[in-house]
Parts: structure tokens; sequence; C-alpha cells
């Protein structure tokens, strides 16, 4: 009997949703070259399973609620970690710190949330199958 991936992993490693194996993302490396064609280079299908990533023009607008999901994860993490570790005060500028802060480091995790969205937003359509290979890949459209 082999061995399932593990769920979360293969969302951080950012594999196909279908098998958790194939690669989804032809670079491995978001901040390798910073343009939005290499940002969003994916692979058509997956070189495992064969699963077909795009599956309907305009499939990937979703992900931008996602991101949002991500970045207020984000902004909700850093505040608590800097009211804890800083603290929040009315009579000095820490809050404004603590936004600054928040904003340069949204910016630097800005490509990695772009994958990161994308990898989570096809796993609400495309279920593991640990069957995989004597199974046809979903198809769409």
């Amino acid at each position: 009997m082999k061995s399932k991936p593990n769920y979360y992993l293969s969302i951080l490693k950012m594999r196909c949703p279908r098998c958790r194996k194939g690669q989804m993302f032809i670079d491995k490396n978001a901040y390798r070259r910073l343009s939005l064609q290499h940002i969003f280079g994916m692979y058509e299908h997956c070189p495992v399973c064969h699963q077909k990533y795009d599956m309907e023009p305009g499939f990937w607008y979703g992900t931008g609620y996602v991101s949002y999901a991500l970045a207020v994860a984000i902004s909700v993490s850093t505040f608590v970690a800097w009211w804890v570790l800083v603290g929040i005060s009315t009579e000095d500028n820490r809050i404004f710190y603590w936004l600054i802060t928040n904003t340069v480091t949204l910016i630097v995790l800005q490509p990695w949330m772009m994958r990161l969205s994308r990898v989570i937003y096809i796993r609400f359509f495309v279920r593991y199958d640990e069957e995989y290979e004597k199974h046809a890949p979903k198809e769409f459209e």
C-alpha cells in the first residue's frame, strides 16, 4: 500500500491537487524572475496525473478572494505578534511602525501569495484521487 501524500505539505510545495505529486508551476521559485509571466508560469496539465489546471476561461479570477483572505490572515498575525512583542500604544507611533512593517511584509510575500492562492483555489474544484492512475482526470467546460 502506497502512502498518501500530506495535504498541507502538498499545498506548501504547490503540488497538483489530484495526485499531490506533480508540480503546478514550471519554476519552483516565485522570486527567481520577478515578472507576472514567470510568477504564473504553470504547466497546462499535471506532469504526473495529467489533470488540466486551467479549467475554463476566467477560472483564476476567483483567486483574488483567496489572496485577499491570505493577506488578511497575515495582517492579523503580524498585528497580534506586534501587540505581544512590541505593544500598541496611543501615546507613541508604534501602530504606524506596525503598518509600515505589515505593508513591507505583504509586498515581499506577494509573489508567493499569488501562487499559493492558485494552489488553494484549485483545491475547491479538484479532489485528491488515491487511484489517479486508474481514473481519467475530471474534465470541465
